[in-house]
């Protein structure tokens, strides 16, 4: 179901690509492609499709570790990606373009591909799952999930008569359990029928974007993914740096009117420096736009809440579009943050979550960052609860952290600034 998902979607931005190439002829030139077959117009159609391929492969390996989802960014993203490499490839071949056309078909691909996503996600690809487990969390955070249909829930121990498994229909176990020997003798039997039977924590990543703490024992099961990802991470602090300084002529002219907007709205330093800790539980000063009154923390440091009366007025909207956070890119240029991790926490609140929170500790294996899985996935915590589930979302970006993950989160950051979400 899954691949059957995802090669709808190309073949379906194939032909979209297709048809917005002779609609933008017949717009732009007043026919529809007559000169198809001349060597240059054949060149550039190569050239366009060999983008789609590769947005389409880009695309489809942000998606590794996660259930496919018809999303309207990953549409944006396509038509950014055939639309950057037909740019690039034609200023090396020289092969003749048109501006007019290329930049019709794009517009019109960019409706097509968000048309087409758009009646897909009113039937969105589900699959169909059993699962062997009496973890109860774990099974109601699957059935609130939106691609998982959990068809029924077996015990570990069962040794009565069970049902054969319907086809198209995966089997997750989850290996922690103890299983009788009737179970055991099932799943083996699924194996060898040939029916997809996966790890319970494998369809619960997948399909919630998170990590099954419960399901954690040794703890060297998210050092060890840390470590082969090393080779990515001095291309993640050349993309950091990179990304900071092409973007600091428009950050400093807002840094700038933010200052002054502070400095005139109450008194008090512009800036708020605290202690957070980072890689390898490394403390460090992170920088911030001062969105509170003067004095707000010297009774020590607490969790922001809805209305809290220790926010200015030109605060909360610093927050709500994340503005008062412009000095740490300061923080990613010295080394401290990177753009995406997990976010950075206050040392008392890491010496106390540490102890009472398993594995909460391994979050600080990598640099923290600006925004985050977390951040883009479930907002801002602000009691222990919420901490542990905020938690399961660092843990996975840990274990399937890669360019392509960094990527989808920077894309869904920017409609979680847009919008608001999880703002205090």
């Amino acid at each position: 179901m899954r691949l059957r998902f995802l090669w709808t979607q190309v073949l379906l931005d194939g032909v979209t690509l297709a048809l917005s190439i002779v609609l933008g002829s017949l717009i732009t030139l007043g026919t529809p492609l007559p000169w198809l077959f001349e060597p240059q117009v054949v060149s550039l159609l190569a050239i366009m499709f060999g983008g789609l391929a590769l947005a389409e492969w880009g695309v489809s390996r942000v998606l590794v570790g996660s259930a496919p989802r018809p999303t309207y960014g990953r549409a944006f993203a396509v038509m950014l990606i055939v639309l950057g490499t037909t740019s690039l490839a034609l200023v090396a071949t020289r092969v003749y373009f048109s501006r007019s056309l290329i930049g019709w078909s794009m517009a019109l691909f960019l409706l097509g591909a968000v048309g087409h996503r758009a009646l897909h996600r009113r039937r969105p690809w589900t699959e169909s799952m059993v699962l062997v487990t009496d973890e109860k969390g774990l099974v109601d955070d699957l059935r609130n999930a939106p691609h998982a249909n959990v068809v029924s829930v077996l015990d570990p121990s069962t040794i009565g008569q069970i049902e054969p498994l319907s086809t198209g229909v995966v089997l997750g176990i989850d290996l922690k359990s103890v299983l009788s020997d009737r179970m055991a003798q099932y799943v083996s039997s699924c194996t060898l029928a040939g029916f997809d039977v996966r790890p319970l924590t494998q369809v619960y990543e997948m399909h919630t974007g998170r990590m099954p703490v419960v399901s954690l024992a040794e703890g060297w099961e998210l050092s060890a993914p840390v470590l082969r990802t090393a080779p990515y991470l001095p291309g993640k602090r050349v993309f950091d740096l990179l990304v900071v300084v092409v973007t600091a002529p428009l950050s400093l002219l807002v840094a700038g009117w933010v200052a002054a907007s502070i400095r005139l709205s109450s008194p008090g330093a512009v800036i708020f420096r605290q202690t957070r800790v980072g890689r390898n539980g490394v403390p460090f000063v992170q920088y911030k736009f001062r969105s509170m009154w003067e004095g707000s923390e010297r009774a020590g440091p607490s969790f922001t809440q809805e209305q809290d009366d220790r926010v200015l007025p030109l605060g909360r909207w610093l927050r709500r579009f994340r503005l008062d956070e412009l000095p740490q890119l300061w923080n990613v240029l010295k080394g401290d943050l990177s753009l995406v991790g997990p976010r950075p926490e206050q040392v008392e609140f890491v010496e106390r979550f540490s102890r009472t929170i398993p594995f909460y500790e391994h979050r600080h294996l990598v640099r923290p960052g600006l925004t985050g899985w977390a951040q883009v996935n479930y907002g801002y915590a602000d009691s222990d609860a919420d901490t542990i589930d905020k938690l399961t979302y660092d843990l996975f970006y840990l274990k399937h952290m890669s360019p392509w993950l960094d990527l989808e989160i920077l894309g869904r950051t920017c409609w979680t600034i847009l919008s608001g979400f999880g703002a205090r």
